[in-house]
């Protein structure tokens, strides 16, 4: 008898890994740019604030909105080729059974071995030998719309929180500053806790978030600085 040991693998968080990532991300850097071009065209705290919770809200829904929309369209997509493959098994299982062996023999296996493991592949589970090793489908990188729109709307609303409460906190002549440099610590720690979620290395995730987040700060408070002085 065959013993196995269950192991936890990262790629498993792929699916909500990079809709928490992207939400969170897009929450800080999309909020605080909005917060410090805002106050860049000198206008008051209450201002500031309001532009803040209205970007916090609907940047909120636009994530859920969008991941879920996108991620249905992968879900139609591999819901359509599987359907096609459900079909062509039907119709040429003997075809579909050298076209297995085909992709075997071209991994590594030799002939008769590969024609050996796509028979008892297939004998088991047709479709879902065909979905794996043809179409390169598997449970854990499913799309799961529903589940990714949840997750980025969440991430995204923590995320959009935290300039929010730095510019709630902090004296009007020092927002801007004081919300670019908090939401650079926000990005950087986001890059560590993400890329160790992930794996990842965190110096080049931390760099990375950070960076991006640093130039669309710099652009929207210069647009805003411009225009306050032009409107004023």
């Amino acid at each position: 008898m065959i013993r196995s040991h269950r192991e936890r693998h990262l790629v498993a968080r792929i699916g909500w890994l990079r809709a928490a990532v992207l939400g969170a991300n897009d929450g800080i850097v999309s909020t605080a740019s909005l917060i410090v071009g805002v106050a860049s065209a000198a206008a008051t705290r209450h201002e500031v604030l309001i532009a803040g919770m209205a970007g916090l809200v609907a940047g909120a829904m636009s994530m859920a909105a969008g991941e879920y929309v996108s991620v249905s369209s992968q879900a139609d997509t591999e819901s359509a080729d599987l359907a096609r493959e459900r079909a062509e098994l039907a119709a040429d299982p003997e075809g579909e059974h050298r076209e297995l062996t085909a992709i075997y023999v071209h991994r590594g296996l030799e002939p008769a071995l590969a024609r050996q493991v796509s028979e008892q592949l297939m004998a088991k589970d047709a479709l879902g030998a065909h979905a794996r090793d043809e179409l390169g489908l598997s449970d854990v990188a499913a799309a799961r719309p529903v589940q990714a729109a949840l997750t980025s709307a969440a991430t995204f609303s923590a995320g959009a929180a935290m300039p929010l409460l730095a510019a709630m906190l902090t004296p009007v002549n020092l927002l801007a500053w004081a919300v670019s440099g908090s939401s650079l610590l926000f990005l950087t720690a986001l890059g560590v806790v993400g890329a160790g979620a992930g794996g990842a290395g965190k110096l080049k995730a931390a760099m990375r978030v950070t960076f991006w987040g640093a130039g669309a700060m710099a652009v929207t408070a210069a647009i805003g600085a411009v225009f306050g002085t032009t409107v004023g």
